[in-house]
Protein backbone atom coordinates (compact mmCIF):
# COMPACT_ATOMS: atom_id res chain seq x y z
CA UNK A 1 0.00 0.00 0.00
CA UNK A 2 1.71 3.51 -0.77
CA UNK A 3 2.41 5.97 2.07
CA UNK A 4 -0.42 8.53 2.40
CA UNK A 5 -0.36 11.80 4.79
CA UNK A 6 -2.58 12.58 7.52
CA UNK A 7 -4.53 14.60 5.39
CA UNK A 8 -4.59 11.47 2.75
CA UNK A 9 -1.96 13.21 -0.03
CA UNK A 10 1.38 11.09 -1.13
CA UNK A 11 4.53 12.06 -0.40
CA UNK A 12 5.47 13.69 -3.18
CA UNK A 13 1.95 15.83 -3.32
CA UNK A 14 0.93 19.36 -3.10
CA UNK A 15 -2.21 20.59 -1.15
CA UNK A 16 -4.88 21.54 -2.73
CA UNK A 17 -3.73 25.15 -4.30
CA UNK A 18 -6.19 28.55 -4.62
CA UNK A 19 -6.08 32.21 -6.03
CA UNK A 20 -8.87 34.55 -6.01
CA UNK A 21 -7.97 37.95 -7.20
CA UNK A 22 -9.62 41.39 -6.30
CA UNK A 23 -9.98 39.97 -2.96
CA UNK A 24 -8.90 43.26 -1.43
CA UNK A 25 -10.38 46.14 -3.94
CA UNK A 26 -8.72 49.16 -2.74
CA UNK A 27 -5.12 47.33 -3.65
CA UNK A 28 -3.40 47.52 -6.89
CA UNK A 29 -3.40 43.73 -6.64
CA UNK A 30 -4.42 41.20 -4.55
CA UNK A 31 -4.67 36.99 -4.61
CA UNK A 32 -6.47 35.26 -1.38
CA UNK A 33 -3.74 32.19 -1.72
CA UNK A 34 -4.80 28.85 -0.60
CA UNK A 35 -2.41 25.77 0.04
CA UNK A 36 -4.94 23.67 1.94
CA UNK A 37 -6.29 24.97 5.24
CA UNK A 38 -3.48 27.94 5.18
CA UNK A 39 -4.99 31.06 3.89
CA UNK A 40 -3.20 34.18 2.92
CA UNK A 41 -4.23 37.39 1.50
CA UNK A 42 -1.60 38.78 -0.01
CA UNK A 43 -2.14 42.61 -1.56
CA UNK A 44 -0.24 45.02 -3.98
CA UNK A 45 0.01 48.92 -3.44
CA UNK A 46 1.99 51.19 -5.60
CA UNK A 47 2.94 54.00 -3.93
CA UNK A 48 4.56 56.93 -6.56
CA UNK A 49 8.20 57.41 -4.60
CA UNK A 50 10.46 55.77 -3.56
CA UNK A 51 12.22 55.68 0.48
CA UNK A 52 14.37 58.86 1.39
CA UNK A 53 17.28 56.18 1.56
CA UNK A 54 17.13 55.79 -2.57
CA UNK A 55 16.48 59.52 -2.92
CA UNK A 56 19.44 60.74 -0.47
CA UNK A 57 21.98 58.56 -2.06
CA UNK A 58 21.01 58.67 -5.55
CA UNK A 59 19.68 55.27 -6.67
CA UNK A 60 17.55 55.21 -9.81
CA UNK A 61 14.82 53.27 -10.39
CA UNK A 62 12.34 51.99 -7.58
CA UNK A 63 11.66 49.79 -4.84
CA UNK A 64 10.11 46.55 -3.49
CA UNK A 65 8.92 46.17 0.32
CA UNK A 66 7.02 43.37 1.93
CA UNK A 67 5.19 43.38 5.31
CA UNK A 68 3.97 40.09 6.59
CA UNK A 69 1.64 39.41 9.56
CA UNK A 70 -0.41 36.70 11.33
CA UNK A 71 -3.99 37.54 12.24
CA UNK A 72 -4.85 36.51 15.84
CA UNK A 73 -7.71 34.33 15.05
CA UNK A 74 -5.14 32.73 12.13
CA UNK A 75 -3.81 30.20 15.03
CA UNK A 76 -5.70 28.10 17.15
CA UNK A 77 -4.65 29.50 20.12
CA UNK A 78 -5.31 33.38 19.70
CA UNK A 79 -2.06 34.71 18.65
CA UNK A 80 -1.26 38.84 20.07
CA UNK A 81 -0.47 41.37 17.93
CA UNK A 82 2.49 43.07 16.97
CA UNK A 83 1.71 45.75 18.15
CA UNK A 84 0.20 45.30 21.18
CA UNK A 85 4.35 44.12 21.94
CA UNK A 86 5.47 47.36 20.88
CA UNK A 87 7.48 45.37 18.60
CA UNK A 88 7.65 43.02 15.70
CA UNK A 89 8.80 39.23 16.84
CA UNK A 90 11.56 38.08 14.88
CA UNK A 91 9.70 35.94 12.94
CA UNK A 92 7.95 38.32 11.25
CA UNK A 93 10.81 40.63 10.04
CA UNK A 94 12.61 37.53 9.09
CA UNK A 95 9.80 36.06 7.04
CA UNK A 96 9.12 40.09 5.20
CA UNK A 97 12.48 40.44 4.52
CA UNK A 98 12.59 37.16 2.49
CA UNK A 99 8.91 37.87 0.87
CA UNK A 100 11.10 41.67 -0.01
CA UNK A 101 13.99 39.50 -1.52
CA UNK A 102 11.84 36.96 -3.55
CA UNK A 103 10.04 39.63 -5.73
CA UNK A 104 13.23 41.53 -6.00
CA UNK A 105 15.03 38.88 -7.11
CA UNK A 106 12.82 38.71 -10.43
CA UNK A 107 11.87 42.06 -10.51
CA UNK A 108 14.28 45.37 -12.37
CA UNK A 109 14.16 47.77 -10.25
CA UNK A 110 15.17 50.36 -12.85
CA UNK A 111 12.37 49.79 -15.20
CA UNK A 112 9.81 50.51 -11.85
CA UNK A 113 10.55 53.65 -11.88
CA UNK A 114 10.27 56.26 -9.28
CA UNK A 115 7.85 53.82 -7.64
CA UNK A 116 7.38 51.23 -4.39
CA UNK A 117 5.95 48.27 -4.52
CA UNK A 118 4.52 47.54 -1.20
CA UNK A 119 3.42 43.73 -0.44
CA UNK A 120 1.08 43.24 2.12
CA UNK A 121 0.74 39.61 3.07
CA UNK A 122 -2.08 39.22 6.24
CA UNK A 123 -2.54 35.25 7.22
CA UNK A 124 -6.20 34.38 7.49
CA UNK A 125 -5.54 31.08 8.77
CA UNK A 126 -2.34 28.98 9.28
CA UNK A 127 -1.86 25.20 8.93
CA UNK A 128 1.65 25.62 7.90
CA UNK A 129 3.89 26.84 5.19
CA UNK A 130 2.69 30.38 5.78
CA UNK A 131 5.65 31.96 4.49
CA UNK A 132 5.81 29.90 1.10
CA UNK A 133 1.91 30.69 0.69
CA UNK A 134 3.01 34.55 1.12
CA UNK A 135 5.70 34.36 -1.34
CA UNK A 136 3.41 32.34 -4.36
CA UNK A 137 0.77 34.88 -3.88
CA UNK A 138 3.04 38.10 -3.78
CA UNK A 139 4.16 37.23 -7.07
CA UNK A 140 0.77 37.24 -8.56
CA UNK A 141 -0.65 40.28 -6.58
CA UNK A 142 2.34 42.26 -7.76
CA UNK A 143 2.30 41.41 -11.13
CA UNK A 144 -1.68 42.22 -11.21
CA UNK A 145 -0.57 45.39 -9.66
CA UNK A 146 1.55 46.27 -12.37
CA UNK A 147 -0.58 45.27 -15.11
CA UNK A 148 -2.50 48.30 -13.50
CA UNK A 149 0.70 50.63 -14.12
CA UNK A 150 1.20 49.41 -17.52
CA UNK A 151 -2.70 49.92 -18.83
CA UNK A 152 -2.67 53.18 -17.06
CA UNK A 153 0.58 54.02 -19.02
CA UNK A 154 2.74 54.98 -15.82
CA UNK A 155 5.17 52.12 -16.89
CA UNK A 156 6.50 51.53 -20.56
CA UNK A 157 7.31 47.91 -20.52
CA UNK A 158 6.98 45.25 -17.50
CA UNK A 159 10.09 45.10 -14.73
CA UNK A 160 8.40 41.52 -13.91
CA UNK A 161 11.19 38.65 -15.05
CA UNK A 162 10.51 36.09 -14.16
CA UNK A 163 7.92 34.49 -11.58
CA UNK A 164 8.44 33.47 -8.57
CA UNK A 165 7.06 30.79 -6.01
CA UNK A 166 7.87 29.20 -2.80
CA UNK A 167 7.26 25.53 -1.29
CA UNK A 168 8.38 23.22 2.21
CA UNK A 169 9.81 20.09 2.03
CA UNK A 170 11.16 17.94 5.06
CA UNK A 171 11.54 14.92 6.80
CA UNK A 172 8.74 13.63 8.67
CA UNK A 173 8.33 9.98 10.43
CA UNK A 174 11.80 9.34 7.94
CA UNK A 175 9.54 10.46 4.66
CA UNK A 176 10.84 13.41 2.44
CA UNK A 177 7.86 14.81 2.07
CA UNK A 178 6.46 17.78 -0.33
CA UNK A 179 4.91 20.99 1.13
CA UNK A 180 4.62 20.25 4.64
CA UNK A 181 0.90 21.11 6.66
CA UNK A 182 1.17 21.96 10.50
CA UNK A 183 1.39 18.48 12.25
CA UNK A 184 3.94 17.41 9.82
CA UNK A 185 6.14 21.06 10.36
CA UNK A 186 5.64 20.92 13.83
CA UNK A 187 7.28 17.30 13.92
CA UNK A 188 9.99 17.08 11.04
CA UNK A 189 13.31 16.07 11.78
CA UNK A 190 14.33 18.66 8.83
CA UNK A 191 12.44 20.96 7.38
CA UNK A 192 13.24 23.39 4.61
CA UNK A 193 11.74 26.40 2.48
CA UNK A 194 12.87 26.53 -0.72
CA UNK A 195 12.22 29.68 -3.14
CA UNK A 196 12.97 29.27 -6.97
CA UNK A 197 11.70 30.83 -9.80
CA UNK A 198 9.86 30.10 -13.29
CA UNK A 199 12.24 29.59 -15.35
CA UNK A 200 14.04 26.88 -12.69
CA UNK A 201 16.51 29.40 -10.90
CA UNK A 202 16.67 29.25 -6.78
CA UNK A 203 16.29 32.41 -5.05
CA UNK A 204 16.99 31.21 -1.41
CA UNK A 205 16.75 27.95 0.34
CA UNK A 206 16.49 27.77 4.49
CA UNK A 207 16.90 24.57 5.64
CA UNK A 208 17.77 23.23 9.19
CA UNK A 209 17.45 19.84 11.23
CA UNK A 210 15.18 20.56 13.98
CA UNK A 211 15.74 17.20 15.82
CA UNK A 212 18.23 15.77 13.72
CA UNK A 213 21.17 15.95 11.35
CA UNK A 214 21.02 15.28 7.15
CA UNK A 215 23.17 13.50 5.05
CA UNK A 216 24.13 15.60 1.37
CA UNK A 217 22.15 12.70 -0.44
CA UNK A 218 18.47 13.44 1.26
CA UNK A 219 19.81 17.63 1.02
CA UNK A 220 19.69 16.46 -2.56
CA UNK A 221 16.51 14.80 -2.61
CA UNK A 222 15.00 17.28 -0.91
CA UNK A 223 15.61 19.90 -3.38
CA UNK A 224 14.77 17.62 -6.02
CA UNK A 225 11.65 17.01 -4.36
CA UNK A 226 10.73 20.91 -3.62
CA UNK A 227 12.04 21.51 -7.59
CA UNK A 228 8.89 19.49 -8.53
CA UNK A 229 6.46 21.45 -6.54
CA UNK A 230 7.85 24.61 -7.67
CA UNK A 231 7.58 23.41 -11.27
CA UNK A 232 3.50 22.38 -10.23
CA UNK A 233 3.42 26.13 -8.63
CA UNK A 234 4.38 28.36 -11.51
CA UNK A 235 2.15 26.32 -13.84
CA UNK A 236 -0.82 26.91 -11.49
CA UNK A 237 0.29 30.84 -11.56
CA UNK A 238 0.88 31.08 -15.19
CA UNK A 239 -2.79 29.61 -15.39
CA UNK A 240 -4.01 32.13 -12.94
CA UNK A 241 -2.41 35.44 -14.38
CA UNK A 242 -4.01 34.14 -18.11
CA UNK A 243 -7.22 34.02 -16.69
CA UNK A 244 -6.85 37.44 -14.85
CA UNK A 245 -5.25 39.19 -17.59
CA UNK A 246 -7.38 38.80 -20.20
CA UNK A 247 -10.44 40.40 -18.12
CA UNK A 248 -7.71 43.85 -17.89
Amino acid sequence: MSFLRPDGRRADALRPIAFEAGIAPYAAGSVLTRFGQTQVICAATIEPKVPTWMRQQGVPGGWVTAEYSMLPYSTLDRKPRDISRGKLDGRTVEIQRLIGRSLRAVLDLAKLGDNTLWIDCDVLQADGGTRTASITGAYLAARLAIQKLLDEKRLTENPLADSVAAVSVGLFEDRELLDLAYVEDKGAAVDFNVVMTGRGQFVEVQGTGEESTFSNDQLQSLLVLAQKGLKELAALQTAFLTKQLLKF
